[in-house]
């Protein structure tokens, strides 16, 4: 069997596998598994950029916010329906990349971490700033009437659990598509030798570029399906916290892997759910299980599946 073949049937075995399940998890789990398909696809975003590009992020959640922002102002406050909202959380967040890589990317190492978190950082302060509109740490909720799509009723938890399959199938695709494809093979150039990738010849700027704009625009429609899926958006989803999880949730599932998101955001969801309902300290036991995952998985845990058992792991 081809490599392509197997990278195929294993990432649409996961989609198979996830579909299947709307019909059988109890309404609990059917509930939290479509919030971690969203908040994989965000992850996905992220990871184009840290883990195939090298470029080490602080501010993402600058993206996910100006989704989700971008999606329920305009329903909240213009009246509009959620396809043209949706869309306009999506530009939101792609404008937003592109204006912030023009300017982060002028830096590197260190100096584009903390570019990047002081502008994610006033981001969050232009939420509250704006409070009279975006109603600050208390945030608005999105009614279910305003949450109607084509006639579809995004607040019942079958649709809802769809929709979120649907993003989460795109956001995979597309990041499955790219690190095929001569652009994304450049990416993984630029990550591990930047010089030597502008010694031969390529623009080494325009493709990092490029990544922040499709990480960017990724974790945008994330954002704002989030919001639309879940009826809030709130001050909190721009804070610091939603730049460090993306961040937690690949480097535990594996930076530079397809699926690496999408396991470290079910792994890390679950970990703290259960350690949660078993004491009040439940950050505790995360942080003690994320310190020996990192000592003994140090390439997270899809990273290790490819070292040891299936190199042809994208």
């Amino acid at each position: 069997m081809s490599t392509g073949t197997k990278v195929l049937l294993l990432h649409g075995g996961l989609l198979i596998a996830l579909f299947a399940l709307q019909f059988v998890l109890p309404a609990y789990h059917h509930g939290n598994l479509a919030r971690i398909m969203v908040l994989a696809s965000y992850a996905v975003g992220y990871n184009i950029l840290f883990g195939y590009t090298g470029l080490l992020s602080l501010g993402h959640a600058l993206f996910f916010a100006a989704g989700m922002y971008g999606m329920g102002l305009t329903v909240t406050h213009l009246g509009w329906t959620p396809a043209p909202a949706l869309i306009a959380g999506v530009a939101a967040g792609a404008a937003v990349s592109a204006a912030l890589g023009l300017l982060a990317l002028r830096t590197v190492g260190v100096a584009f971490m903390i570019v990047t978190l002081m502008f994610a950082q006033a981001g969050y302060l232009t939420v509250l700033y704006f409070g009279k509109w975006t109603r600050g740490d208390e945030g608005f909720v999105i009614q279910q009437a305003q949450r109607m799509l084509w006639g579809i009723d995004l607040s019942d938890p079958g649709n809802r659990y769809f929709a979120a399959l649907a993003l989460f199938a795109v956001s995979l695709l597309v990041c499955l598509w790219l690190v095929r494809r001569p652009f994304g093979k450049t990416l993984i150039a630029i990550r591990e030798n930047e010089e030597r990738v502008r010694m031969l010849g390529y623009d080494t700027f325009a493709h990092k570029l490029g990544a922040m704009v499709i990480s960017g625009t990724i974790s945008a429609a994330a954002g704002a399906l989030y919001g639309l899926l879940f009826g809030y958006a709130g001050a909190s989803f721009a804070g610091v916290q939603y730049s460090i999880f993306p961040l937690l949730w690949v480097l535990l599932g594996g930076a530079g892997t397809v699926l690496g998101p999408f396991i470290g955001t079910l792994f890390m969801f679950y970990l703290i759910d259960l350690s949660s309902g078993v004491t009040t300290a439940y950050m505790l036991i995360a942080g003690v299980v994320l310190v020996l995952l990192t000592l003994f998985a140090p390439q997270g845990l899809a990273g290790e599946l490819r070292r040891r058992l299936w190199g042809w792991l994208p």
